[in-house]
């Protein structure tokens, strides 16, 4: 199935949450965290249950599997790291065995790719592939990262694969996704519109991703209106997700609706890139609270950095570009991250950088995946005319 791999592969939620130095708050009406379970929460008990059961099982790995996939799951709703720690140290006691459990591996792909250790994840998923060639969500897995490092010939011919093996709707919204990104965003839309109308999904999970995905083709080629509606639709479909609140605030945000940020996010600050959103939002209202959100993220990116966690390059370009108006260091944040990633924001935060910093030569990378893909955003191509210059 490949409904959420995208927003999994692309936006991988959170960072260090602890600052290279401690975080003081400068009143006592600052909110420093949100704890992010309660004991007697029903996933706290089911992850508490979990953890008894293999402290009493401790050599099943489907059982390590079952706590680290939930953890898992919970870091990519909530965009707290902490979890994605907690699944890694779940599945630890076989990762280092010659041939660990076909699970296990899976598993370890997902955390190494949430990690952005992109090539030993593919590399992971390559392994469960040729033990199981029908393992339908390794082979999306596999397509979304291809996706994330703009190889785009990869992905189809992964998508040949589920459409072999999967449902025809997963098919058709892999190639769609691929579609939407190259130049092909109305044909791409109204094919995913189409197969989703024949086939309506009752798993809220699946459909929100749909609905985000037909949001984001709907923005590329310039309809505004339709890409609020599924946007909300989204929301309205599962539950939280970091993913669809990103992609929402990006959209207000570009359209001047930072109070509708605020409302979105502001029990969401767990997220480092939710937070960023937040801080975007309260910095154009001149919001008090945006001083304490711009230096709680200052600490978080230091204190990443201490660590060698490189993890969230793109917001930490933005965060010097838009909040501490650094053009010159976004820049050199952007860069780096494209030599990571380059999904449409990685190219934009670099065109963007590249403009503020009065460089445009060093857009040059952006420019020519703008050109290659045909990547139809008005907003990127106008942003990309301006750096390329009168044409000669």
């Amino acid at each position: 199935m490949i409904a959420r791999i995208l927003a999994a592969a692309t936006l991988a939620l959170g960072s260090i949450t602890t600052g290279a130095v401690p975080y003081v708050p400068t009143s006592d009406a600052v909110v420093v965290e949100h704890l992010p379970l309660k004991a007697n929460d029903p996933i706290a008990r089911e992850l508490r249950n979990l953890r008894q059961a293999l402290a009493g099982d401790p050599q099943n790995p489907d059982l390590a599997v079952r706590l680290a996939r939930r953890y898992f799951d919970l870091a990519m709703a909530e965009g707290d790291p902490r979890y994605v720690g907690y699944a890694e140290a779940a599945i630890r006691p076989w990762t280092g065995e010659s041939e660990p459990p076909l699970q296990v591996v899976y598993m370890r792909a997902l955390v190494r790719q949430y990690r952005h250790e992109f090539a030993p994840a593919i590399a992971d998923l390559d392994a469960v592939l040729k033990r199981d060639p029908a393992h339908s969500n390794a082979l999306s897995w596999r397509m979304a990262l291809h996706l994330v490092l703009g190889n785009y010939a990869e992905a189809r011919r992964d998508c040949e694969r589920i459409n072999a093996i999967g449902s025809r709707l997963s098919a058709i919204a892999c190639v769609a996704v691929i579609d939407g990104i190259n130049g092909k965003a109305r044909a791409a839309y109204a094919a995913l519109s189409a197969a989703l109308s024949r086939e309506p999904l009752t798993d809220p999970d699946r459909r929100q991703w749909m609905l985000t995905r037909l949001a984001e083709m709907a923005l590329r080629f310039g309809d505004d209106r339709l890409a609020e509606k599924h946007f909300r639709e989204a929301m309205a479909a599962s539950g939280p997700d970091g993913f669809v609140l990103a992609a929402y605030a990006d959209y207000l945000l570009d359209r001047k609706r930072p109070a509708e940020v605020i409302g979105l996010l502001k029990d969401w600050t767990r997220s480092d890139i939710l937070l960023l959103r937040l801080a975007l939002a309260e910095s154009a209202l001149g919001a008090p609270a945006a001083r304490e959100h711009v230096t709680a993220l200052a600490d978080r990116f230091a204190a990443a950095a201490l660590h060698g966690d490189r993890l969230h390059l793109q917001e930490e370009a933005r965060f010097e570009l838009s909040l501490r108006n650094e053009p010159a260091t976004a820049l050199k944040l952007a860069a780096e991250n494209w030599s990571i990633q380059r999904e449409p924001r990685d190219a934009r935060v670099l065109m963007e950088a590249a403009a503020a910093a009065r460089r445009p030569e060093a857009a040059q990378p952006a420019l020519d995946w703008l050109r290659a893909t045909g990547y139809e955003d008005p907003r990127y191509r106008t942003l990309g005319n301006a750096l390329a210059g009168p044409a000669k």
